[in-house]
């Protein structure tokens, strides 16, 4: 089968699409057929050496895909060959087959395209664990996100909105701006031309927003913790800006505002029945038009290494998904 492989560490055009054996599922896993898969801030990091999972080289990147079953271990049972499913594979998914761990594998909502299901995954799947688990999002409350123009951020949008919140986006252009207005933001902040700590406290009369989902970290991160209210939470998400940031906890004891890290990877690997519980809320969201992923642009492999250049640099709005034609490869990619 062809793959997108990275051999050693470093940047999106030291990796290639190369011939690679198909593995065969132990009893635990679920060998699937990719039709696609999106990319994540993460693969940008996997593939650099610069994440906190550090897979052995060689490895085909790609944490989440949706696809056809073909083949079940002996102690799967919630899914069959020929099922069309989501999955969660930490890697492996920019290849025509990927290996999935039983308990990171649930069916395809009804009525989602392989694109939006790709797209889907993993950034809905942690912007719903981030406000239910971790920041205890109420009805009523007001959401800041940042960044809130790339795949988590337009994930957050929706979500926040489907639990009931109040929903303040920031992002660095008005073009981006315009696409968070148009997933359901109620207002709106351009961070690079308005200070953010004081355009948040203006659009809530002073008291500050209630939860910040912050997957940009850098300079903007204190200016959104200062930006929230009493007893505000700050939901640590990533850092696509590059810097993690040095956040003095006076900022934190002032307001009692807490400081909350999402990792939903590890989490749902802790309560996969929490997991499900919350992929069952998101079909259920899906099928009511409340939620639905926007996707940037469908590529090859061969066309990944561009992609990741421009996901690293935000240039990217809601997510890029690699799709594979009917036996697998795309045309750019036949050789």
């Amino acid at each position: 089968m062809k793959a997108f492989v990275c051999t050693e560490f470093g940047p999106p055009d030291n990796c290639s699409v190369e011939e690679v054996e198909i593995q065969k599922p132990d009893k635990d896993q679920v060998l699937i057929e990719v039709k696609s898969a999106s990319l994540n801030f993460p693969d940008a990091l996997m593939i650099q050496g610069r994440y906190q999972v550090k897979p052995p080289l060689p490895f085909s990147p790609g944490m989440d895909l949706a696809g056809i079953v073909r083949e079940v271990g002996e102690n799967v049972t919630h899914v069959a060959p020929g099922d069309r499913v989501i999955a969660f594979s930490g890697v492996g998914a920019f290849a025509e087959m990927c290996l999935a761990a039983k308990d990171k594998v649930v069916p395809v909502p009804a009525d989602m395209s392989f694109e939006a299901a790709a797209a889907f995954g993993i950034t809905y799947a942690t912007a719903i664990h981030a406000f239910r688990e971790c920041g205890r999002l109420q009805p009523g409350e007001t959401v800041l996100v940042l960044g809130a123009a790339g795949g988590v951020g337009i994930a957050a949008i929706e979500v926040a909105r489907a639990m009931g919140a109040r929903v303040i986006a920031a992002a660095s252009t008005d073009e981006k701006l315009a696409l968070c207005r148009e997933k359901g933001a109620d207002a709106t902040i351009n961070y690079t031309t308005e200070d953010l700590r004081k355009q948040t406290l203006a659009l809530t009369d002073g008291k500050g927003a209630d939860v910040v989902f912050d997957p940009v970290g850098g300079d903007f991160t204190i200016a959104a913790l200062r930006a929230t209210g009493w007893a505000g939470r700050l939901l640590v998400v990533g850092f696509a800006a590059g810097d993690i940031p040095r956040i003095p906890l006076n900022y934190a004891l002032l307001s009692e505002r807490a400081i909350v890290g999402v990792f939903w990877g590890a989490w749902a690997s802790r309560d996969p029945e929490g997991q499900r519980r919350n992929i069952d809320i998101l079909a259920k969201w899906f099928a009511e038009g409340k939620i639905n992923p926007v996707i940037d642009a469908t590529i090859s492999l061969s066309e990944i290494p561009h992609a990741l250049k421009r996901l690293m640099a935000r240039e990217v709005k809601g997510k890029v998904v690699v799709t594979f034609g009917p036996n697998g490869v795309t045309p750019s990619d036949r050789r």
